[in-house]
């Protein structure tokens, strides 16, 4: 089975989200194949289904008057940030041939990055009953939070390589008070290439979900439905 490889590059989430929003209805219409775009957002904040306006600890006008973002999307989960340094990924997949099974998708998100970490850099990393996302001890080193309709998802996953966590400051995130986040360069302490752990979130997505990528250009993929990003 094939999955079309987008890498868009740094993207503001709103573009991001439109580019997302075409591909779902693409994906139910079978129009496309399955899609996974990979993306670094400038800081932004979202708030998933589930989201209290509580743990946005900064205030709006302070987070607007330095360029920060606030979304609400349709998404499960809480609050999360976004920024520089963390790997987005926005899988468009049509769970019907994948077992219509959301569980063991989101449990194969999970394991991408659990076996990255530990195959790539020596990571130990797991799971936390009841939590979604991938732990380092007490600490989230990637958060994940979907929406599927029709059974094709949208959203995704994001993976703190290089990220500035002091920025995490701002919320509290996905709404867990009593735990932390982590990235790959805080533990080894070194700043990672980053392009470098794309290419490895890539090659271990592909691997787990038993699919193979193929490099697409994003406007290859819209011109099917006549459109194109400028």
């Amino acid at each position: 089975m094939n999955i079309n490889v987008v890498k868009l590059g740094q993207m503001r989430y709103s573009e991001a989200l439109g580019i997302q929003e075409k591909l779902l209805a693409l994906r139910q219409e079978d129009a496309v194949d399955d899609t996974l775009l990979i993306v670094e957002h400038p800081p932004v904040i979202t708030l998933g289904r589930r989201g209290k306006g509580q743990n946005i600890l900064v205030p709006e006008e302070k987070l607007s008057a330095e360029g920060i973002e606030i979304y609400e999307v349709n998404r499960g989960g809480d609050v999360t940030y976004h920024g520089p340094g963390q790997i987005v990924g926005y899988p468009i997949m049509n769970l019907k041939n994948h077992g219509r099974d959301v569980r063991k998708f989101v449990w194969n998100i999970e394991e991408v990055i659990i076996e990255l970490l530990d195959r790539e850099f020596g990571i130990t990393a797991g799971r936390i009953n009841g939590l979604t996302g991938v732990w380092v001890n007490d600490e989230k080193i990637t958060a994940i939070g979907f929406a599927i309709k029709h059974w094709v998802t949208m959203h995704g996953f994001a993976f703190n390589v290089n990220t500035n966590l002091e920025h995490f400051k701002w919320i509290i995130p996905c709404g867990i008070k009593d735990k932390g986040v982590t990235s790959v360069e805080r533990i080894l302490n070194k700043r990672q290439e980053f392009q470098a752990v794309v290419d490895m979130v890539i090659n271990h997505f592909c691997r787990v979900f038993d699919m193979n990528p193929t490099p697409v250009d994003i406007n290859t993929i819209l011109s099917k439905a006549g459109d194109t990003v400028e």
